[in-house]
């Protein structure tokens, strides 16, 4: 299945694509939040689309999408997960998974805007797999680890290289700003995606590519994150972990290539979508 909620920020209603085409499945009468992953969410839907696909009505072209899960009670990360990227950023290797999280508040949908925070000069971007945990997870063992997958989406992993490198502390500063994570278009379930360890995932800003990778160069594969991760904390079903980005960020060119107002970046994976931001100046409301 392939899981999309969309409508007005803060008022989407949920849906699926089928056959390309999307929708809306409001009278299965739950989000795709916490609950409705905990409660074996993904097979009563698919009991309920089953029994009711023809019933269905579409979804009007141009509805926004929004964020496929809704507000997860974390977002999490794993940084320098691909060598090249390691490199480019002069940064070594890491040992172990470095983590670090992303508030749920920089959530947005897969085409909102991206503003740039005040005082922000080096605002970055990221493609980056996201997985989506489907059940509670602690102290998984990696052989079982994909048991605890949900599904999986694009994500931007927005940054703001200042505020997370020169500002002292953690990388979460750099991370968190408002509208810093936009995931989606939607949330594909393992079974729509193939092989997760052979994913093609790019970025183009203002139509020129900058990142061109593949997830066969992950450091630490996906099982191994979960399993990883899982050892410090608790997953809870709807949770997001974000798996690393390729080289080709902003901050690896010589000089750095920021981002600035009026700029569009446009990202896809294979069997996840593409999605599109357009930068924005930020503005006090």
């Amino acid at each position: 299945m392939k899981l999309i909620r969309y409508g007005a920020a803060g008022k989407e209603k949920t849906g699926v694509i089928i056959n390309d085409t999307k929708y809306d499945t409001s009278a299965f009468g739950e989000d795709y939040n916490e609950q409705f992953f905990a409660n074996d969410g993904l097979n009563r839907l698919k009991k309920f689309l089953a029994e009711n696909e023809s019933k269905l009505p579409e979804v009007a072209d141009g509805e926004r999408l929004g964020s496929p899960v809704a507000r997860p009670s974390k977002i999490l990360c794993i940084g320098l997960n691909y060598a090249d990227h390691a490199r480019e950023t002069n940064a070594q290797v890491p040992a172990e998974p470095v983590l670090f999280m992303k508030s749920t508040t920089a959530l947005v949908g897969p085409n909102d805007d991206v503003v740039i925070p005040r005082d922000s000069v080096k605002t970055d971007w990221e493609v980056e797999l996201a997985v989506v945990i489907g059940k509670k997870a602690s102290y998984v063992e990696e052989s079982e680890a994909l048991d605890y997958v949900a599904g999986y989406a694009l994500h931007n992993d927005v940054s703001e290289r200042e505020f997370q490198i020169e500002r002292g502390g953690t990388w979460d500063k750099g991370k968190g700003c408002d509208t810093f994570a936009p995931v989606g278009p939607f949330v594909a379930t393992p079974d729509e995606l193939g092989d997760i360890d052979n994913l093609r995932l790019w970025l183009k800003v203002n139509g020129q590519t900058m990142q061109d990778g593949n997830t066969s160069n992950f450091i630490f594969n996906v099982p191994f994150v979960i399993a990883y991760v899982s050892k410090f904390m608790t997953l809870l079903p709807g949770d997001i972990i974000s798996t690393g980005t390729p080289a080709g960020v902003g901050l690896g060119f010589k000089p750095p290539i920021y981002l600035k107002a009026g700029d569009v970046m446009e990202l896809g994976i294979d069997g996840l979508g593409e999605s599109r931001q357009v930068v924005k100046a930020y503005a006090k409301n």
